[in-house]
């Protein structure tokens, strides 16, 4: 059994086919198919099913993919480790953002990082907050931004506050509401709204302003990104909260202060465990210590 195999085994069980993993690893079919057979061969069981219209895994290899990740991600933090010893930072940073973070400039970030460290490759993942968070403790993501109710409580990982910001209220050019200087939400609570998904740590945050002034309101379009809910804002279909400084960027639209609107509070996570040595370069630029805490 080797890495190679390995690799392989992953690209056939992502990308659904032997074609389609061959064409991935940059080698001809045959040669990849006679290495998982290979493979199966060692192991005694067979990895995939193989039909004439799909191929999937069997329960062996089920159970057999998670450790071919595990050590694939073992070999590139072990030359990645190698790498830094001698002064070279290289591998893969992957960092996961909510799609609305204003408290830092995440495009020039990573840019920056780009040309500091030209070797590592660079992934972003958008999601929502309670996901990332997820994802940073699992180890999938390196570090994440998040936009959280100041009660939000994160578990298994390291975090900072980065910002605290209210929000605003989101509304078409010709709404009434627009030439408004600032309003309660008591003169939204007629209004439709256009919101993230119940249960969301950004949809929280606004059903709990209205909670604590008493106060329902009808979201009548659940979305999940802020380009959809802003054409359907633009379109009249319905009023949104969304951060002052990311709802000052949206085209087309006013953002009416609020007097008791919901508050959000932008964190920055990163796991518990040492980093790579890309994750500890990128989170150095946001001047975090990644050194772990004493026993």
């Amino acid at each position: 059994m080797d890495l190679q195999q390995m690799r392989y085994v992953v690209a056939v069980a992502e990308t659904g086919g032997f074609t389609r993993a061959a064409e991935r690893c940059h080698v001809v079919q045959s040669a990849l198919s006679h290495q998982v057979a290979r493979l199966e061969k060692e192991l005694g069981a067979r990895l995939f099913e193989r039909t004439s219209r799909r191929v999937r895994l069997t329960a062996a290899g089920e159970a057999f993919l998670p450790a071919a990740r595990q050590a694939l991600e073992a070999a590139e933090r072990a030359r990645a480790e190698v790498a830094a010893a001698s002064g070279q930072i290289r591998g893969t940073l992957t960092v996961g953002s909510i799609p609305t973070v204003t408290a830092v400039d995440l495009p020039a970030i990573l840019g920056d990082f780009r040309r500091r460290y030209p070797q590592v490759r660079i992934h972003l993942r958008a999601g929502a907050s309670e996901r990332l968070v997820g994802q940073v403790r699992d180890g999938a993501l390196d570090a994440a931004f998040l936009g959280v109710p100041p009660g939000f409580r994160t578990q298994g990982v390291r975090d900072r506050e980065l910002a605290l910001g209210r929000h605003v209220a989101v509304v078409a050019p010709d709404h009434p509401l627009a030439t408004r200087d600032r309003v309660d939400l008591g003169a939204l609570a007629g209004e439709l709204f256009v919101d993230f998904a119940d249960g969301s740590a950004a949809r929280a945050q606004s059903d709990a302003a209205f909670a604590a002034a008493g106060l329902r309101r009808e979201v009548a379009f659940e979305v999940s990104g802020v380009e959809l809910m802003a054409r359907m804002v633009r379109n009249g279909l319905g009023i949104a909260l969304l951060p002052e400084l990311f709802a000052a960027g949206l085209h087309g639209l006013r953002g009416v202060p609020l007097t008791n609107g919901p508050v959000r509070v932008e964190r920055l996570v990163w796991s518990r465990a040492a980093p790579s040595p890309a994750a500890a370069a990128f989170l150095a630029l946001l001047d975090v210590d990644t050194r772990l805490p004493a026993a």
